[in-house]
């Protein structure tokens, strides 16, 4: 089978459990499955297997926190009005791309993912604070991240040949 075919069914078949388990037994824990789904494709951009899984976990991990740091800083700002949120969000993204000389941290794109899946959280989600949103987003980061995983290893089982 060829690897594009084996990836599409892997990770057709693993979006059907992800999505269930989110809306599902996940959703208690206001984990959510379009953050898992960012973590999914972070990790095929990270290059996959164990490499692009702790890229994924640990920059949009970090990134989340500094979205969460953000957020909370805008009503510290409120004197500026309405360049609270944007002075707030500039100074975010400045920390992630000068922590990129982390090499831990040094794939901005996916910190910059994970500041995104947080403050989406807390502008979409109902009565989600900043602290009450991370928790649950770094969870989803993590679970996410593993169904890439998942994924990558059950497509390189499909594409194995016959013995």
């Amino acid at each position: 089978m060829s690897l594009l075919f084996a990836l599409a069914l892997s990770i057709g078949l693993l979006a059907v459990v992800a999505t269930w388990l989110f809306l599902g037994p996940l959703a208690a824990f206001h984990m959510q499955v379009w953050q898992a789904f960012v973590a999914w494709a972070s990790f095929f951009h990270n290059g996959g297997k164990g490499d692009g899984l702790v890229k994924t976990v640990v920059c949009m991990s970090f990134g989340a926190v500094v979205g969460m740091a953000s957020v909370m800083l805008i009503g510290q700002l409120g004197a500026l009005g309405g360049l609270a949120a944007p002075v707030a969000v500039g100074i975010g993204a400045a920390v992630i791309v000068l922590a990129a000389h982390i090499p831990v941290l040094s794939t901005i794109p996916s910190s910059v993912y994970g500041f995104a899946t947080v403050a989406g959280l807390i502008l979409l989600g109902k009565d989600m604070s900043p602290t009450a949103a991370i928790v649950p987003t770094i969870l989803s980061i993590v679970v996410g991240a593993l169904f890439g995983w998942l994924s990558e290893q059950v497509a390189g089982k499909l594409t194995k040949p016959a013995a």
